[in-house]
Protein backbone atom coordinates (compact mmCIF):
# COMPACT_ATOMS: atom_id res chain seq x y z
CA UNK A 1 0.00 0.00 0.00
CA UNK A 2 0.91 3.43 -0.69
CA UNK A 3 0.18 6.42 1.47
CA UNK A 4 -1.64 9.23 0.50
CA UNK A 5 0.13 12.65 -1.08
CA UNK A 6 1.81 14.94 1.60
CA UNK A 7 3.97 17.64 1.82
CA UNK A 8 7.27 16.96 4.14
CA UNK A 9 9.01 19.28 6.27
CA UNK A 10 12.27 18.47 7.89
CA UNK A 11 12.67 20.18 11.48
CA UNK A 12 16.98 21.08 11.89
CA UNK A 13 15.78 21.93 16.15
CA UNK A 14 12.99 21.81 18.23
CA UNK A 15 12.43 25.55 17.98
CA UNK A 16 12.30 25.34 14.38
CA UNK A 17 9.69 22.14 14.86
CA UNK A 18 7.30 24.06 16.92
CA UNK A 19 7.91 27.45 14.26
CA UNK A 20 6.84 24.60 11.72
CA UNK A 21 4.00 23.12 13.30
CA UNK A 22 2.60 26.74 14.31
CA UNK A 23 2.82 27.66 10.31
CA UNK A 24 0.93 23.83 9.82
CA UNK A 25 -1.60 23.15 12.37
CA UNK A 26 -3.25 20.09 10.46
CA UNK A 27 0.30 18.63 10.22
CA UNK A 28 1.53 15.53 11.45
CA UNK A 29 4.76 14.87 13.56
CA UNK A 30 7.05 12.29 12.65
CA UNK A 31 10.20 10.82 14.52
CA UNK A 32 10.50 7.04 13.40
CA UNK A 33 7.25 6.92 11.61
CA UNK A 34 6.24 3.45 12.92
CA UNK A 35 3.04 4.53 13.60
CA UNK A 36 2.28 7.37 11.22
CA UNK A 37 3.21 5.46 8.69
CA UNK A 38 1.27 2.12 8.45
CA UNK A 39 -1.28 4.40 9.35
CA UNK A 40 -1.25 6.20 6.48
CA UNK A 41 -1.26 3.50 4.58
CA UNK A 42 -4.67 2.37 5.83
CA UNK A 43 -5.88 5.68 4.82
CA UNK A 44 -6.52 5.72 8.88
CA UNK A 45 -4.64 9.06 8.50
CA UNK A 46 -4.18 12.24 5.70
CA UNK A 47 -2.01 14.72 7.38
CA UNK A 48 -1.13 16.36 4.20
CA UNK A 49 1.77 17.76 5.85
CA UNK A 50 4.35 15.85 7.87
CA UNK A 51 7.04 17.52 9.87
CA UNK A 52 9.98 15.36 10.66
CA UNK A 53 11.44 15.65 13.97
CA UNK A 54 13.42 12.38 13.83
CA UNK A 55 17.17 14.24 13.32
CA UNK A 56 16.83 17.12 16.22
CA UNK A 57 18.91 16.66 18.19
CA UNK A 58 17.59 18.35 21.04
CA UNK A 59 15.69 15.58 21.61
CA UNK A 60 18.06 13.08 21.44
CA UNK A 61 20.02 12.34 24.86
CA UNK A 62 19.70 9.73 27.83
CA UNK A 63 21.29 11.44 31.15
CA UNK A 64 21.23 10.06 34.30
CA UNK A 65 22.05 12.10 37.39
CA UNK A 66 21.71 12.07 41.62
CA UNK A 67 19.43 8.83 41.21
CA UNK A 68 17.20 10.33 38.29
CA UNK A 69 17.33 9.65 34.74
CA UNK A 70 15.78 12.10 31.83
CA UNK A 71 15.50 10.48 28.26
CA UNK A 72 15.11 12.52 25.17
CA UNK A 73 11.95 11.75 22.94
CA UNK A 74 13.82 11.00 20.04
CA UNK A 75 15.91 8.28 21.94
CA UNK A 76 15.60 5.26 20.37
CA UNK A 77 13.77 1.46 21.44
CA UNK A 78 17.31 0.37 21.24
CA UNK A 79 19.11 3.26 23.09
CA UNK A 80 16.90 2.40 26.11
CA UNK A 81 16.81 -1.69 25.93
CA UNK A 82 20.67 -1.23 26.27
CA UNK A 83 20.97 1.58 28.73
CA UNK A 84 21.85 0.43 32.62
CA UNK A 85 21.15 3.72 33.56
CA UNK A 86 17.22 3.39 33.21
CA UNK A 87 14.88 1.50 35.63
CA UNK A 88 14.83 -2.33 34.27
CA UNK A 89 11.80 -2.63 33.50
CA UNK A 90 12.00 -0.05 31.22
CA UNK A 91 14.66 -1.16 29.32
CA UNK A 92 12.97 -4.71 29.16
CA UNK A 93 9.94 -3.48 28.07
CA UNK A 94 11.90 -1.77 24.91
CA UNK A 95 13.93 -4.60 24.24
CA UNK A 96 10.49 -6.68 23.37
CA UNK A 97 9.29 -3.97 21.59
CA UNK A 98 8.85 -5.04 17.97
CA UNK A 99 11.69 -6.44 15.65
CA UNK A 100 15.41 -4.80 15.39
CA UNK A 101 14.51 -2.77 12.54
CA UNK A 102 11.64 -1.21 14.89
CA UNK A 103 13.76 -0.73 18.03
CA UNK A 104 16.24 1.17 15.87
CA UNK A 105 14.15 3.31 14.31
CA UNK A 106 11.07 4.01 16.56
CA UNK A 107 11.48 7.00 19.36
CA UNK A 108 9.61 6.77 23.12
CA UNK A 109 8.41 10.21 22.59
CA UNK A 110 6.28 8.82 19.37
CA UNK A 111 5.67 5.74 20.57
CA UNK A 112 4.20 7.72 23.91
CA UNK A 113 2.21 10.27 22.00
CA UNK A 114 0.86 7.77 19.71
CA UNK A 115 -0.78 5.70 23.27
CA UNK A 116 -1.40 2.76 21.67
CA UNK A 117 -3.58 0.81 24.39
CA UNK A 118 -1.40 -2.19 22.89
CA UNK A 119 2.11 -0.59 23.05
CA UNK A 120 4.11 -1.61 26.29
CA UNK A 121 6.17 2.01 27.27
CA UNK A 122 3.13 3.44 28.99
CA UNK A 123 2.46 0.57 30.90
CA UNK A 124 6.08 0.65 31.88
CA UNK A 125 5.51 4.61 32.39
CA UNK A 126 3.12 4.63 34.75
CA UNK A 127 4.31 2.19 37.10
CA UNK A 128 7.21 4.16 37.55
CA UNK A 129 5.76 7.23 37.96
CA UNK A 130 7.26 8.82 35.44
CA UNK A 131 6.94 12.76 34.56
CA UNK A 132 6.47 13.73 30.47
CA UNK A 133 8.09 17.36 29.75
CA UNK A 134 6.17 18.78 26.68
CA UNK A 135 7.18 22.06 25.06
CA UNK A 136 4.98 24.10 22.64
CA UNK A 137 4.79 27.82 21.51
CA UNK A 138 3.50 28.68 24.82
CA UNK A 139 6.29 27.33 27.41
CA UNK A 140 6.37 23.87 28.76
CA UNK A 141 4.17 21.32 30.87
CA UNK A 142 5.30 18.55 33.04
CA UNK A 143 2.38 16.20 33.10
CA UNK A 144 2.52 12.75 35.22
CA UNK A 145 2.58 9.74 33.17
CA UNK A 146 -0.74 8.46 34.61
CA UNK A 147 -2.47 11.82 33.77
CA UNK A 148 -0.50 11.92 30.31
CA UNK A 149 -2.47 8.75 28.94
CA UNK A 150 -6.20 10.14 28.93
CA UNK A 151 -7.94 7.12 26.53
CA UNK A 152 -7.69 5.23 23.83
CA UNK A 153 -5.05 6.56 21.40
CA UNK A 154 -5.88 9.95 23.57
CA UNK A 155 -2.98 11.98 25.26
CA UNK A 156 -3.33 15.02 27.06
CA UNK A 157 -0.98 16.79 24.43
CA UNK A 158 -2.78 19.60 23.22
CA UNK A 159 -2.36 21.10 19.72
CA UNK A 160 0.90 22.40 18.66
CA UNK A 161 2.44 20.68 21.65
CA UNK A 162 5.86 18.21 21.82
CA UNK A 163 6.72 15.63 23.96
CA UNK A 164 10.38 16.70 25.00
CA UNK A 165 11.62 14.64 27.55
CA UNK A 166 10.59 11.34 29.49
CA UNK A 167 12.00 11.40 33.01
CA UNK A 168 11.60 9.30 36.17
CA UNK A 169 14.04 7.90 39.54
CA UNK A 170 16.67 5.54 38.42
CA UNK A 171 15.88 2.37 40.91
CA UNK A 172 18.02 2.80 43.75
CA UNK A 173 19.03 0.72 46.69
CA UNK A 174 16.85 -2.30 47.45
CA UNK A 175 14.20 -1.44 44.65
CA UNK A 176 13.97 -3.53 41.71
CA UNK A 177 11.24 -3.16 38.89
CA UNK A 178 10.17 -5.40 36.13
CA UNK A 179 7.72 -6.05 33.01
CA UNK A 180 5.75 -9.18 32.05
CA UNK A 181 3.70 -9.13 28.76
CA UNK A 182 1.52 -11.88 26.47
CA UNK A 183 2.74 -10.85 23.34
CA UNK A 184 0.70 -11.23 19.94
CA UNK A 185 2.85 -13.70 18.15
CA UNK A 186 3.20 -12.30 15.33
CA UNK A 187 3.10 -8.10 15.80
CA UNK A 188 4.81 -8.93 19.36
CA UNK A 189 2.11 -6.06 20.49
CA UNK A 190 0.74 -6.66 24.32
CA UNK A 191 -1.99 -8.43 24.40
CA UNK A 192 -1.63 -8.12 28.07
CA UNK A 193 1.18 -6.26 29.87
CA UNK A 194 1.88 -5.88 33.64
CA UNK A 195 4.86 -3.36 35.22
CA UNK A 196 5.80 -3.37 39.02
CA UNK A 197 8.29 -1.98 40.93
CA UNK A 198 8.86 -2.68 44.56
CA UNK A 199 11.16 -1.74 47.56
CA UNK A 200 11.89 -4.42 50.07
CA UNK A 201 13.40 -3.23 53.34
CA UNK A 202 14.08 -6.43 56.00
CA UNK A 203 12.45 -8.94 54.13
CA UNK A 204 8.90 -6.66 54.12
CA UNK A 205 7.45 -4.94 51.03
CA UNK A 206 7.60 -1.27 52.08
CA UNK A 207 6.53 0.46 48.40
CA UNK A 208 4.96 -1.04 45.71
CA UNK A 209 3.59 0.23 42.32
CA UNK A 210 2.00 -1.49 39.65
CA UNK A 211 0.58 -1.30 36.57
CA UNK A 212 -1.14 -2.64 33.06
CA UNK A 213 -1.90 -2.58 30.03
CA UNK A 214 -2.60 -3.80 26.68
CA UNK A 215 -6.35 -5.16 27.70
CA UNK A 216 -7.62 -1.59 28.71
CA UNK A 217 -8.00 1.43 26.40
CA UNK A 218 -5.15 3.06 28.33
CA UNK A 219 -2.25 1.86 30.26
CA UNK A 220 -3.41 2.09 34.06
CA UNK A 221 -2.48 1.79 37.32
CA UNK A 222 -2.93 -1.10 39.89
CA UNK A 223 -3.17 0.75 43.32
CA UNK A 224 -4.97 -2.84 44.76
CA UNK A 225 -2.26 -4.75 44.16
CA UNK A 226 0.14 -2.35 46.16
CA UNK A 227 -2.32 -1.57 49.02
CA UNK A 228 -2.32 -5.78 49.49
CA UNK A 229 1.50 -5.84 49.63
CA UNK A 230 2.69 -3.07 51.55
CA UNK A 231 3.82 -4.32 54.92
CA UNK A 232 3.79 -8.03 53.87
CA UNK A 233 6.65 -10.48 53.69
CA UNK A 234 7.93 -10.50 50.38
CA UNK A 235 7.05 -14.21 49.64
CA UNK A 236 5.37 -16.29 46.73
CA UNK A 237 2.29 -16.56 48.64
CA UNK A 238 1.74 -12.99 49.50
CA UNK A 239 2.69 -12.15 45.91
CA UNK A 240 0.46 -14.26 44.57
CA UNK A 241 -2.11 -13.37 46.19
CA UNK A 242 -1.81 -9.31 45.93
CA UNK A 243 -1.85 -10.11 42.08
CA UNK A 244 -5.26 -11.42 41.87
CA UNK A 245 -6.00 -8.28 43.43
CA UNK A 246 -5.70 -6.23 40.03
CA UNK A 247 -9.02 -7.22 38.87
CA UNK A 248 -10.48 -4.73 41.28
CA UNK A 249 -8.49 -2.01 38.97
CA UNK A 250 -9.49 -3.42 35.98
CA UNK A 251 -13.10 -2.05 35.59
CA UNK A 252 -15.31 -2.39 32.97
CA UNK A 253 -13.08 -1.83 29.99
CA UNK A 254 -11.53 -4.78 29.41
CA UNK A 255 -10.80 -5.35 25.50
CA UNK A 256 -11.17 -8.16 23.65
CA UNK A 257 -10.34 -9.52 19.75
CA UNK A 258 -9.93 -12.03 17.44
CA UNK A 259 -6.76 -12.91 19.06
CA UNK A 260 -7.84 -12.99 22.78
CA UNK A 261 -11.30 -12.41 24.84
CA UNK A 262 -11.91 -10.29 26.97
CA UNK A 263 -12.48 -12.76 29.71
CA UNK A 264 -8.82 -14.50 28.61
CA UNK A 265 -7.10 -11.09 29.33
CA UNK A 266 -9.03 -10.49 32.36
CA UNK A 267 -7.25 -13.44 33.57
CA UNK A 268 -4.13 -13.37 32.67
CA UNK A 269 -3.62 -9.82 33.92
CA UNK A 270 -3.17 -11.67 37.40
CA UNK A 271 -0.96 -14.05 35.40
CA UNK A 272 1.70 -11.24 34.54
CA UNK A 273 1.16 -9.13 37.40
CA UNK A 274 2.38 -12.44 39.61
CA UNK A 275 5.23 -12.32 36.84
CA UNK A 276 6.39 -8.56 36.79
CA UNK A 277 6.42 -8.68 40.79
CA UNK A 278 8.16 -11.79 41.06
CA UNK A 279 10.95 -10.62 39.01
CA UNK A 280 10.65 -6.97 40.29
CA UNK A 281 11.58 -8.52 44.59
CA UNK A 282 14.02 -10.62 42.83
CA UNK A 283 15.99 -7.67 41.50
CA UNK A 284 15.27 -5.57 44.73
CA UNK A 285 17.40 -8.60 46.46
Amino acid sequence: MYPPKFDYLRADSAANALELLAANPDAKVMAGGHSLIPAMNLRLADPGTIIDIGRVADFKFLSANDGYVGIGSGTTHAEVAASSDVPSALSEAAGLIGDPQVRNRGTVGGNIAHADPASDLPTVLVALDATISTVSGSGTRMIKAGDFFVDLFETALNDGELVAEISMNQDGANTGSAYAKLSNPASRYAMVGAAARVTVEGGVFTAVSVAVGGLTPKAQAAPSVGAALVGQAATADNIAAAAAAVQNDLGDDVMGDIHASADYRRQMATVFVKRALTKATERAG
